[in-house]
């Protein structure tokens, strides 16, 4: 195996492979590697992407990974009012249910058709430093140790992520800003309607929401996130998720196919995503939306600008904290305001009551939006609920 390289990539998820496929492109010589066996395995997904985004990242909408076109997502409050966002109000928002694992072989292929190198079975077991400047990482692949020389090493190892917290990068969450997270696959449902839907209420469970994603017209992915701070008991995501399929028969009557567990970070942006010869890229940099939980769009976004930037460090020869800025700000002007206000909103929400969420969740569906905006919702609700929109200005 190759022991030297410009930029090691650790982590062939869609940050990993994003970073190796736009540093190769410029003309660096990457190496990624993955742990596992098999790239986008295991599954840890709820597995919906917007359309909005993709094409500009020349991702464009295959069938050996696109599962379902969905017409829209649907928001029920605890008193089961229901709230519609589709394509006439929301346009490209609206988008896929994918296989996660096929998309992320697709992403991983296409940075091997760039130029990278992919290694699997290959785990990164430290940073290597020379006169406290990072010279690469120890690995090991089928039992072999071994160092590889590399002065750019990106972190896309996510959530357990550990190149951070080996390059001094504090990526450290409070218990409130992790969300447990358990999802089903099911076959035999009786789905109502093609939309992604999401359910809310302390019934339903409390610090957190349910989902529903369509892979077609009787399978879902149906999931539960479920913040940390709020767990009482070990199990207990699967017993409010199992108490919700139970109370809803068109659920119900399908059986569970597979299984996948995890955890996935919805805090605020932290204050620093690089470091000599380091940068993290998607939930290693905590850059996960805090609102949904989702992930994919930030990972493949910070990945471009970090495999940009990584071959422009080679050229330079700099491969500093302070070079690495361009990273640091690139990102940060793509999606960090987006990263804050939807921590917001999610710190709120779980402080609102049911019935306040009835309120909110109807006078949207009563609204009749053309389009969905922060601007848009917020008028909606003050036009029937006056008070609680100074719930939200501190969003503003």
């Amino acid at each position: 195996m190759r022991r030297k390289c410009d930029v090691l990539v650790v982590g062939a998820g869609p940050g990993g492979s994003t970073v190796a496929r736009y540093a190769s492109q410029a003309g660096a010589d990457v190496l990624l590697i993955e742990k596992r066996q098999e790239v986008g395995s295991p599954v840890r997904c709820g597995e919906g992407i917007s359309a909005e985004w993709i094409e500009k990242y020349d991702i464009h909408p295959d069938p050996s990974w696109t599962r379902n076109k969905v017409d829209g997502a649907r928001v029920f409050s605890p008193n089961g009012t229901m709230f519609t966002v589709n394509a006439e109000n929301a346009g490209d928002e609206v988008g896929y249910v994918i296989e996660r694992d096929a998309f992320d072989r697709m992403l991983a292929e296409r940075a091997v058709r760039a130029g990278a190198e992919l290694k699997l079975k290959t785990a990164a077991l430290g940073i290597v430093k020379k006169d406290g400047k990072v010279v690469g990482v120890k690995a090991e692949c089928m039992g072999e140790r071994f160092d590889i020389e590399a002065p750019i090493v990106v972190g896309a190892d996510g959530y357990e992520s550990q190149v951070g917290r080996w390059a001094g990068i504090d990526t450290t969450m409070d218990p409130k800003d992790v969300q447990s997270c358990l999802q089903y696959r099911m076959v035999g449902l009786e789905l109502t309607g093609n939309f992604v839907d999401f359910y809310l209420g302390s019934k339903v469970v409390p610090g957190g929401y349910i989902w529903s994603f369509p892979k077609g017209k009787d399978e879902a992915n149906v999931g539960i996130g479920l913040q940390v701070s709020m767990v009482k008991e070990p199990g207990d995501a699967k017993k409010y998720l199992d108490k919700f399929i139970a109370a809803h028969p068109n659920i119900a009557k399908g059986q569970t196919v597979e299984m996948v567990a995890g955890a996935v970070s919805v805090c605020a942006p932290i204050d620093r995503t690089v470091a000599d010869g380091v940068m993290l890229v998607g939930d290693a940099a905590r850059q996960i939306d805090p609102l949904t939980g989702g992930g994919i769009a930030n990972s493949v976004k910070a990945g471009k600008v970090a495999g940009e930037v990584a071959a422009q460090a080679i050229e330079a020869k700099d491969y500093s904290a302070g070079f690495f800025q361009r990273y640091e700000k690139g990102w940060r002007a793509i999606f960090e305001n987006k990263l804050y206000r939807d921590y917001m909103a999610k710190e709120k929400l779980l402080t609102l009551s049911d019935e306040t969420l009835d309120k909110l969740v109807g006078a949207l569906a009563e609204g009749q939006l053309t389009k969905v905006s922060t601007l848009s919702v917020l008028q909606a609700i003050k036009r029937k609920y006056p008070e609680l929109v100074k719930e939200f200005e501190s969003m503003l």
